[in-house]
């Protein structure tokens, strides 16, 4: 069982982990041992995540989603299994906290009146400004 909030819990039979080949370090055991880990989680599928969890997960994490609904993490950076596995669960840990937070609604606001009157005092100021700098042209004519 996987703990990642009060309420939220995983079981471990409803991860998928696959291991592969990984690039990077790691000597000559590089091009024998598959120390990468490729974790696959069904949010679509899962009893332990609420529908509200499973809608945030699937706009926060849409990059690591294929189409049927699986979030997949790949871990790779460490030389073992063991460490890429710890990885791997981690980082899904981390990805199911953020969509278990509820985003704050925004309340619509109105700019005061004093913040009004000073925008529009600048913009005059302004206008003169660029008044001021304006080439003056005199008529012969009226001489």
């Amino acid at each position: 069982m996987i703990l990642i909030s009060s309420d939220i819990h995983i079981r471990e039979d409803e991860l998928q982990f696959k291991f592969v080949r990984s690039t990077g370090p790691g000597g000559q055991n590089v091009n024998k041992v598959a120390t990468a880990v490729q974790l696959r989680f069904d949010v679509m599928n899962s009893p332990s995540l609420t529908d509200k969890v499973k809608k945030r997960l699937l706009i926060t994490a849409k990059n690591r989603m294929n189409d049927r609904g699986e979030l997949i993490i790949e871990a790779k950076q460490h030389r073992t299994q063991h460490q890429n596995r710890k990885d791997a669960i981690d980082r899904l840990i981390n990805q199911i906290k953020e969509a278990a937070i509820t985003p704050k609604t925004r309340k619509p606001t109105k700019p005061t009146k004093s913040s009004q009157r000073k925008r529009l005092e600048k913009k005059h100021q302004r206008g003169k400004l660029k008044i001021a700098r304006k080439k003056v042209i005199f008529d012969k004519d009226q001489d």
